[in-house]
């Protein structure tokens, strides 16, 4: 299971109603973890909001050195130094090595735990392997915005799922030997060996698409295919000449082009109001559509 939750959903300049630009996902695989997207101005007060241990995440992803998308950071860490942190937080990013070494250099607190910056290609077309874990991976890849910039997937890894029916059909019981047998493909269970064939099926895994800030462009097509949730950049209702961000219609093209399941717009100019009238004009394009609001949820199984 997966949870994405929009701590902030505003563009440019926040309002009463948005914050600045964050999101979490937390994935629940055979252990929790807790990666943040994009980090603005509020942050941590947000998480808090949301009943989320900022503790609890070791990774963040920066889209692009814009102060509305990671200006949150530095009271993050302070936050967490103060906390009495102890484990490495990692931070990736597009030049992040250059922009976070300047964050912790900033004021006198001192960071008493280690953080990592890690650089994410910047240019080209190609789909970047950035991380991976057992269970999931994250891509980036380059975006079209007034600077640097890039959007990120988060893709759960197919797996074998076990069928229950076959397993009371089989004469077998859960226990710690379906782990192996996930593992490995293969298990002994009271002297019989089971392949994972015998009582399994394969389940493909949940890919997830933030695209931070852009312009319609063939990478963040290309990235977001076949995605289950595309999250991308609405930032207007029409198209803004000499605007480095899309508009809600160019993103529901982008969803059609790209065959995904989902669309949920946000990076919302505050200018307004009615997210039903955003929502409406994207749907005439792409039908399951919705913009994001503050503190909202989207649970994937």
């Amino acid at each position: 299971m997966i949870v994405v939750t929009f701590l902030g959903t505003v563009s440019g300049i926040p309002s009463k109603e948005r914050n600045h630009p964050s999101l979490v996902i937390e994935y629940f695989g055979e252990e929790k973890d807790t990666l943040l997207f994009d980090c603005g101005e509020g942050t941590q007060l947000q998480l808090m909001k949301a009943n989320i241990s900022f503790m609890k995440i070791n990774k963040i992803f920066i889209t692009h050195w814009h102060a509305d998308h990671f200006a949150g950071l530095i009271p993050l860490i302070q936050t967490m130094n103060l906390e009495k942190r102890k484990k490495e937080l990692k931070i990736f990013g597009p030049e992040a090595e250059k922009f976070v070494s300047t964050i912790l250099s900033l004021g006198y607190f001192g960071c008493k735990f280690p953080v990592k910056p890690i650089n994410v290609p910047l240019e080209g077309g190609e789909i970047s392997l950035i991380d991976e874990e057992e269970e999931y991976e994250v891509y980036s890849i380059p975006v079209l915005h007034s600077i640097p910039s890039v959007a990120y997937c988060f893709k759960e890894k197919d797996r074998w799922k076990i069928d229950e029916k076959k397993l009371k059909e089989l004469g077998l019981k859960r226990g710690y030997w379906l782990r192996k047998l996930k593992a490995q493909g293969k298990a002994v269970y009271k002297g019989r060996e089971i392949k994972i064939e015998e009582i399994g099926k394969v389940k493909k895994g949940l890919k997830i698409v933030y695209s931070g800030d852009t312009k319609p462009c063939d990478n963040i097509v290309k990235i977001s295919m076949d995605a289950d949730l595309l999250i991308h950049d609405a930032t207007f209702l029409e198209e803004q000449e000499g605007k480095a961000h899309a508009d809600v219609k160019q993103a529901a093209k982008i969803a059609k082009k790209a065959n995904v399941k989902q669309l949920i717009l946000t990076h919302i100019s505050r200018r307004y109001k009615n997210a039903e009238e955003l929502e409406a004009e994207a749907k005439k394009v792409f039908e399951n559509t919705r913009v994001a609001y503050d503190l909202m949820k989207v649970v994937l199984k």
